[in-house]
């Protein structure tokens, strides 16, 4: 058995190491002070471990963060003398730091750190905004004429051109009942040489379109709304209207020739396209819908205020199954990185965590693999590249960085913006947290996230 240098007088315990980092020690036994604590703890595993370059280390115990010394845990868990503790080591998350803050005129309702040099940002005054690095605005352009909810980037086909290195295809949804694809070619030159198109219109819903998503491939979207449907999508731009223009009046004409750049030529309007797929299960608004990770796409997982999730076939377009949780409406939805997870946040201040894998006993009811407690309604997620790793932005402008290891409270979390100012979306790439809401769009330098 290891032994610390200590006093043989000074009280200790029994403990035992384990990590799933790529760090790990032998199998053995230690006995440590009880008067050491987590910075103590860290110290003797980089000791040990002859570690050239120190690496900040975080313990758990029973899925807790270690937050006080050994003794006081013992103490207020009633673990006796003569117990082994068995401590996970994981790396230390360093406190967050603000990188930039750029303030909109209206509320940031949806961000995107997907595009590497580029954030993108959806805002209630209907506009796509893309910022560079620096801050500087690099194009906006005006896609909706009301508030837009949510905006996802389209994957790039693999037959794409060289020359279509500079144009992105942004799926966006709105409060007009509709959503749409619109591709934005980027100059290196200016914003104003820069050009935006609207190429299709997704015409199906008849009350505010909550989300829009696409799938890994670009190949298809998913819609969802307050009318309780979710549209599937394919992202063809069709040769001709799949809708029937309905009659407008001359308000509503100039509207549109707005934002079709001032053009009556009907060759250049958006195509007003039709769903693949209508979903119907849901009895009340659909706040999100995501399609299944890489290799599960043919699954779709949704919630909504009618308290449920529910899991989709959208080959056969059918609910496959239902997770219904009294009293707790959702407002958004995501998965983990191995898929096995979903996790819905809900107005009940938590986010409550399902065991996907076990879909087959998942039909009227099912009960929670756990939750993460916020102090105010959480409203937005964005998941890690590790499948133990979330980040929440919730209606009291704070975001919480969590490890699905120990859920009783979050690793870290930081403040949006000065006063009580909502977030409403959260993205998470290559290191960065991008934030929206009430007081515009901020990034953070966070724990790093591998993806590209």
């Amino acid at each position: 058995m290891a032994s610390t240098s200590t006093s043989a007088t000074a009280p200790s315990c029994s403990v035992i190491f384990t990590t799933q980092t790529p760090y790990p020690l032998p199998t053995q036994k230690f006995m440590i002070p009880t008067s050491w604590k987590r910075f103590h703890l860290s110290q003797l595993i980089n000791k040990a471990l002859s570690l050239t370059k120190p690496i900040p280390f975080d313990f758990l115990i029973k899925g807790e963060l270690l937050r006080t010394s050994l003794g006081d845990y013992c103490a207020e868990n009633g673990i006796g003398e003569e117990e082994t503790l068995e401590l996970e080591y994981i790396e230390s998350v360093m406190p967050p730091q603000k990188m930039s803050d750029i303030p909109h005129e209206d509320w940031v309702s949806s961000v995107s750190c997907h595009l590497p040099g580029h954030f993108i940002t959806a805002s209630y005054d209907g506009y796509i905004r893309f910022f560079d690095y620096s801050q500087k605005l690099a194009f906006s352009t005006l896609a909706h004429t009301a508030p837009i909810t949510s905006l996802c980037v389209i994957p790039a086909s693999k037959s794409s051109s060289d020359e279509d290195k500079s144009a992105h295809l942004i799926a966006t949804s709105s409060h007009d009942l509709s959503a749409q694809i619109t591709r934005i070619s980027l100059s290196s030159d200016s914003a104003s040489s820069s050009e935006s198109k609207t190429l299709a219109k997704l015409h199906l819903h008849t009350a505010p379109v909550s989300s829009i998503a696409s799938n890994s491939s670009g190949t298809h979207l998913l819609t969802s709304s307050w009318d309780t449907l979710i549209g599937l999508w394919d992202t063809a731009v069709p040769s001709s209207d799949e809708v029937p223009e309905a009659p407008i009046n001359e308000r509503e004409r100039k509207k549109r020739r707005k934002l079709n750049g001032g053009t009556n030529d009907s060759a250049e309007k958006a195509k007003r396209k039709a769903p693949s797929m209508v979903l119907k299960s849901h009895t009340a608004r659909v706040s999100r819908v995501v399609f299944g990770n890489v290799g599960n796409e043919t699954t779709a997982y949704s919630c909504g205020l009618d308290s449920t999730v529910r899991l989709w076939d959208i080959e056969n377009g059918v609910c496959t199954h239902t997770i219904t949780s009294s009293e707790k409406p959702f407002l958004d939805i995501a998965l983990n990185s191995d898929g096995n997870t979903a996790l819905a946040a809900s107005t009940d201040r938590t986010v409550t965590l399902y065991d996907v894998r076990q879909a087959s006993s998942l039909t009227s009811t099912s009960t929670s693999s756990g939750s993460l407690p916020h102090a105010a309604t959480p409203s937005c997620l964005a998941t890690g590249s590790t499948p133990h790793q979330v980040v929440t932005g919730a209606y009291d402008g704070i975001v919480r960085l969590w490890d699905l290891r120990s859920m009783k409270s979050a690793i870290t979390s930081f403040k949006a913006w000065e006063g009580k100012k909502k977030v409403l979306s959260v993205d998470w790439r290559r290191g960065m947290v991008g934030v929206g809401g009430e007081g515009g769009m901020e990034v953070w330098k966070a724990v790093e996230d591998v993806r590209l």
